[in-house]
């Protein structure tokens, strides 16, 4: 991270800890003309998370050989685990159908989350709430076309409202829970999840490697040096920890994605 992203204090006599304004980024060309001011460094990440995603697949999937070589190897093993991991759990025999979009999904979101790792670009799109919200839409309304498709608009409610099996003076209880999880809170939670996660790491990565940064390079004393280590310290282990934790969240908002969109193709219950 740049120096004046890591210190909200920027030169100041005294240690202050990031704050939300390492999340804010105006255009990239303010004095520009005002078409271009869309243009962020948030927007421009998205654009290349999924140009790497798209290269990454061309790559390893055109032209495939027989006998895989290269980036066709890592190709079949991501594949592969896409596939044995979420498609076919979740959506048993519609999984590999579903394939392109859940496989597309995964890297796509892991590369943005990576991002927050990338020197000079260091920043997790998702941390920003709006992407994550958008991510979580287009699967909710995936979900309610796909339930609507096949098991009729009715019965779609039906089956989500009124599991079978229980006695009647339940549902007055379970039927506005069930709309309420299924209609409100699953888009919440899907994106929630993955913002929060994004938003907290990055703010504590930013936070120990400005205590790194004050106290070893900007307010460098003997009984500070060593404050500063642990802070250098523990940025190589929590960019490690946040490497791991990008990757799962990118895995547990696929897992989740094709859950829905089997609650959508089946009832649930």
């Amino acid at each position: 991270m740049s120096a004046p992203h890591l210190l909200a204090s920027g030169s100041g006599d005294e240690f202050e800890a990031p704050g939300l304004e390492i999340f804010h980024w105006g255009p990239l060309f303010p004095d520009g003309p005002s078409w271009l001011h869309w243009l962020t460094k948030p927007t421009l990440i998205v654009a290349l998370a999924g140009l790497i995603a798209i290269v990454f697949a061309w790559r390893a999937f055109a032209g495939a050989q027989l006998v895989p070589r290269g980036m066709q190897n890592v190709g079949e093993v991501a594949y592969l685990f896409v596939r044995d991991q979420v498609a076919r759990p979740m959506l048993g025999r519609d999984g590999d159908r579903w394939m392109p979009f859940l496989f597309s999904t995964f890297f796509f979101i892991l590369f943005m989350n990576w991002m927050g790792v990338v020197p000079v670009l260091y920043l997790p799109v998702n941390s920003h709430i709006a992407f994550p919200i958008v991510f979580a839409i287009a699967v909710y309304v995936m979900m309610l076309f796909l339930g609507i498709k096949h098991q009729g608009l009715v019965g779609y409610f039906k089956n989500m409202m009124f599991p079978p099996g229980l006695p009647k003076p339940l549902y007055v209880i379970l039927a506005p829970i069930e709309l309420l999880s299924n209609l409100i809170l699953r888009p919440f939670t899907h994106s929630v999840r993955l913002f929060a996660n994004m938003f907290a790491g990055h703010l504590l990565l930013a936070f120990f490697a400005s205590v790194a940064y004050w106290f070893l390079v900007e307010k460098l004393t003997v009984l500070g040096a060593g404050v500063g280590i642990v802070g250098f310290v523990m940025t190589i282990v929590m960019t490690a920890f946040e490497l791991f934790i990008q990757a799962l969240q990118a895995f547990i908002f696929t897992l989740l994605a094709a859950s829905y969109i089997q609650s959508g193709l089946h009832a649930d219950h």
